[in-house]
C-alpha cells in the first residue's frame, strides 16, 4: 500500500485560532478593534465560500491581492488558503504596467484591489481577469454568504507566489508551498522572535512582502494585527501605536529604522517587544543608536523570496551581548543560519570553502522554494542538487556568523525594495539620445543604496535629465528611477564588451 501524502493547508491555523482565542482581538486600525478572532475566522470561511460558488475558482487557482495595508489583507489570505486557492501579493507601489506583468505571468483570475487601485488594476491583466473591489458591493456580499469545509492541499502545494526579480529583470514567481510557510512560522518562533500570549504586531511595512508573511505567526499565537490608519509607514504614527499597544512588534527595513530614529519627538516605548528588521544592510552606527534608543530590542534577519525570511537571524540576544570581543563584526552580519535550513559559502564551482573565505551563499531545507511559476529553466539554475544558489557573497566566521560581501545578481535594494539595474537601463535606452546605460547602487546613509544611472549620449550633446525622469516614471515604479545621473563618454568594458559596473562603482566612492 503507497502511503498518502501529508496533508497541510495553512487555513487551519485561522480555523484554529478563531477557536482557541475566540474572544482575542485580532484586527484594529489604529487605536480601534476591529475584529475578534472567531470573527475573522468565520470571515475567512464565508469568503472562502464565495470564492469556490459565487466565482467558480478552483484548488489551484491564483488570486491577486494588490491592496495597500489594510485588516481585509488578513482575512484574504486565510480565505483563499480556505479555498485552495494560491495568494499573489503584489506591491501596490509598482506601476500598472508590472501589474500587468505579474498578473498575466500568474495567470491570475481574480484579484482583489484597494479602492485607489482599482482603476489601475483594472486596465491591465487580460480579458479574462475578474477584480473585486475591498469593502465594495460585492465584497460585502460575499461576506453574506454560508461558510464553507477547508480546502484539503497537501504540504508541498502552492500557497504564496512571491514574485521576485531574477537575472533577466523580469520578475520570477518563486512558488512558496504551505509547507515552506508552515517552516518559516517554526523559524520565527525558535530562532528571530518568541511570541507572548498576548502580542500585536503592527503592519507599517508592506503585507506583499516581510510584514505580510511574519503575519502567520502571529495568527498562530493569537495576536492582534494592528493597521495605521494613514495607510502608509509614517513615524508619528507609528510612536503613537506603540504607546496604545503593549507587547507590539514589527517588521521594518533598514531605512524606516533610521526614520523613526530621526523623528523629533520619539516618545514612550516601554510597549515596544521587538523591531524585525531585514530587507537590506544596516549601518553598525545606525544598529548601535537604535539599540541606544529603543533598548535591546533588535532583530535582523537575512532571507529571499526564494527561502522567505529564513536563511539566517541575529537575534536580540546577540544585538545586546556588548561584551562580546567581537559584537562590532557580529552587529555588521546578518547572524546565523535559522534552524531549519544548512547553509555553508561555495565557489563558482561548487567547491565547499572554509570560514573566512567568500564565495556564493547556498542554502537548503524545507523552507526553500519549490521553484519558479512555469520557469524550469531558471529553477535549474537556482536550485541545484538540493542547494538554493543565491546569488549572494559572502563570509562565515568561525563561529557561523554570516557576513554579506556583494550581490551576484547586483541586486540595489533602496528603502528596503529590490530593483534589478537592467529593468531600469531598458527602459533609459528608449530615450532616443541615449547610446548606452549601466545602472549601478550607490551607498545611501538614508535609504541603504540609492539608484545612479551612467548615460552616454548618441550625439554627444547633453541628456535633459528631466526627461530621463519622466520616461522612468512612465514606465516603472517611481521607487525604481534613479536619483542620481551621470553623462559619461564611454562606459568602461572588458574584452568581450562587457559593461564593467565595478569600475563605475569606484567611481562613486
Amino acid at each position: 500500500m503507497v502511503p498518502s501524502k501529508p496533508t497541510m493547508n495553512l487555513a487551519n491555523q485561522m480555523i484554529r485560532a478563531g477557536s482557541d482565542f475566540a474572544a482575542y482581538p485580532a484586527t484594529a486600525n489604529g487605536t480601534t478593534v476591529l475584529h475578534r478572532y472567531d470573527e475573522v475566522a468565520e470571515r475567512a470561511a464565508r469568503i472562502a465560500a464565495a470564492l469556490t460558488a459565487d466565482q467558480q475558482l478552483q484548488p489551484g487557482d491564483r488570486v491577486a491581492l494588490i491592496m495597500n495595508n489594510c485588516a481585509e489583507y488578513l482575512e484574504l489570505l486565510y480565505a483563499a488558503w480556505h479555498a485552495g486557492l494560491v495568494v499573489v501579493p503584489v506591491n501596490a507601489k509598482l506601476h500598472a504596467n508590472e501589474f500587468d506583468y505579474i498578473l498575466r505571468n500568474s495567470g491570475a483570475v481574480l484579484c482583489f484591489v484597494s479602492p485607489k487601485l482599482k482603476s489601475a488594476v483594472e486596465s491591465v491583466g487580460g480579458d479574462s481577469l475578474r477584480c473585486i473591489e475591498v469593502g465594495g458591493d460585492t465584497y460585502r456580499a460575499m461576506l453574506k454568504h454560508k461558510t464553507c469545509p477547508v480546502v484539503a492541499r497537501q504540504a508541498d502545494d502552492a500557497a504564496w507566489l512571491f514574485y521576485t526579480s531574477g537575472t533577466t529583470g523580469q520578475p520570477k514567481g518563486a512558488v512558496l508551498s504551505h509547507r515552506n510557510l508552515q517552516t518559516m512560522c517554526d523559524c520565527y518562533f525558535a530562532d528571530v522572535d518568541p511570541i507572548e500570549p498576548w502580542s500585536a504586531i503592527l503592519h507599517a511595512a508592506p503585507m506583499s512582502h516581510g510584514s505580510g508573511l511574519y503575519a502567520l505567526p502571529y495568527v498562530m499565537r493569537g495576536g492582534c494585527h494592528v493597521f495605521g490608519e494613514r495607510g502608509s509607514f509614517d513615524p508619528a504614527e507609528v510612536f503613537a501605536l506603540i504607546e496604545n499597544w503593549p507587547g507590539i512588534a514589527f517588521f521594518a527595513a533598514p531605512t524606516m529604522v533610521k526614520r523613526l530614529l530621526n523623528h523629533p519627538n520619539i516618545g514612550d516605548t516601554s510597549n515596544l517587544k521587538a523591531i524585525i528588521y531585514g530587507g537590506g544592510p544596516m549601518f553598525v552606527e545606525d544598529c548601535l543608536a537604535a539599540l541606544q534608543c529603543f533598548g535591546p530590542k533588535l532583530t535582523q534577519l537575512y532571507g529571499q523570496g526564494e527561502s522567505p525570511m529564513t536563511i539566517t537571524a541575529l537575534n536580540a540576544d546577540r544585538h545586546a551581548d556588548s561584551n562580546h570581543p567581537r559584537y562590532l563584526d557580529r552587529l555588521a552580519s546578518v547572524g546565523i543560519a535559522q534552524s531549519a535550513v544548512e547553509l555553508r559559502i561555495a565557489d563558482d564551482a561548487g567547491k565547499l570553502l572554509v570560514p573566512g573565505e567568500i564565495g556564493e551563499i547556498l542554502v537548503r531545507g524545507a523552507s526553500v522554494m519549490n521553484g519558479y511559476w512555469n520557469n524550469a529553466e531558471a529553477t535549474a539554475e537556482t536550485i541545484r542538487d538540493g542547494w538554493l544558489h543565491t546569488g549572494d557573497y559572502g563570509v562565515l566566521d568561525n563561529d557561523g556568523f554570516l557576513t554579506l560581501k556583494d550581490r551576484a545578481k547586483d541586486l540595489i535594494i533602496s528603502g528596503g525594495s529590490n530593483i534589478y539595474p537592467r529593468e531600469v537601463e531598458e527602459v533609459l535606452i528608449k530615450h532616443p539620445q541615449v547610446a548606452e546605460a549601466a545602472v549601478i547602487g550607490r551607498a545611501d546613509r538614508e535609504w541603504g543604496e540609492a539608484v545612479v544611472a551612467y548615460i552616454v549620449s548618441a550625439d554627444g550633446s547633453s541628456i535633459n535629465v528631466q526627461e530621463l525622469d519622466e520616461l522612468c516614471k512612465a514606465e516603472i515604479a517611481r521607487f525604481k528611477r534613479p536619483r542620481h545621473y551621470r553623462q559619461i563618454d564611454v562606459l568602461p568594458k572588458n574584452n568581450y564588451g562587457k559593461i564593467l559596473k565595478r569600475e563605475l562603482r569606484e567611481l562613486e566612492k
